[in-house]
């Protein structure tokens, strides 16, 4: 990256609505939040992508969605809750085939147990991944045919390698690594996982996606950027190796400091 990457955000329709003039000033990429709630999906979803097509009118940066992870794994051994897993996903996916979006966030399955005992059992490593592709080839598939990428987002993960070893299995571009800076930096801090510049060097080119909120390394806060203690001078140097264009996606838990979040990157010298 030679010029300062300019930084996206993660919001609402009706967050959007209110930071529509800094979401707008400069091609910013976004991700819509409205639609990881089962019973968005189960519901009128269709009336809220009409309402984002005139809400998102002049928004000129790439569109994405977080897709559904509330109450279930990717990873899960129950066939019958299996099938709701690949209901979710496919119900996301028509999402963002209506809205025109071209990434959807999907949870990684890697627990802090598993990086201790995924060795303990034989065979552990690859029962993970063919539990994770019972539930998500379908998913894939789709994502393929609609120019849709699904991208794997840190959790509790400890290894950073294993999600991108997991994304590589499927052997498609429609699968990619994403990195949450928030749940690195719990991971670096409160399970002694590697602080979160690792995590962007594991991930390479295969990162396509990355979620920037400050923390203090034992909880998931979701600061304003610059709050927290995060060391994003380090964060920013191993994205600016990258080739692969991750979407720099501002994910807040107060949207409203999403002024604030670009000003202090931007003070510091690494986005705008």
């Amino acid at each position: 990256m030679t010029d300062l990457p300019i930084l996206g955000a993660a919001l609402n329709l009706n967050s959007f609505e209110t930071l529509r003039d800094v979401m707008l000033e400069k091609p910013r990429d976004l991700e819509l939040q409205d639609f990881v709630d089962a019973t968005v999906l189960n519901g009128d979803w269709a009336s809220v992508v009409e309402r984002a097509k005139t809400v998102l009118d002049g928004h000129e940066g790439r569109l994405g969605i977080h897709g559904p992870f509330w109450g279930f794994t990717v990873n899960t051994m129950d066939p019958d809750v299996r099938e709701i897993v690949k209901r979710r996903l496919g119900q996301g996916l028509d999402v963002c085939e209506a809205l025109g979006a071209t990434h959807m966030v999907v949870h990684s399955p890697f627990s802090t147990w598993d990086y201790n005992n995924l060795d303990n059992y034989d065979g552990g490593r690859y029962r993970m991944v063919e539990l994770c592709h019972l539930s998500m080839a379908d998913a894939v598939k789709r994502a393929e045919d609609i120019g849709c990428e699904l991208v794997i987002e840190n959790i509790e993960d400890k290894d950073p390698h294993d999600r991108v070893k997991l994304a590589d299995s499927f052997n498609s571009k429609a699968v990619a690594v994403s990195i949450d800076t928030g749940h690195a930096h719990y991971a670096h801090g409160s399970t002694g996982a590697p602080p979160v510049d690792y995590y962007v060097k594991a991930a390479g080119n295969r990162l396509r996606h990355i979620h920037l909120q400050d923390a203090d390394g034992y909880a998931d806060r979701h600061w304003t950027l610059g709050e927290g203690t995060i060391p994003w001078p380090s964060v920013f140097a191993a994205l600016g190796k990258l080739d692969s264009q991750p979407r720099l996606i501002i994910e807040l838990r107060d949207h409203s400091g999403l002024p604030a979040s670009i000003a202090n990157m931007k003070a510091m010298g690494l986005g705008q």
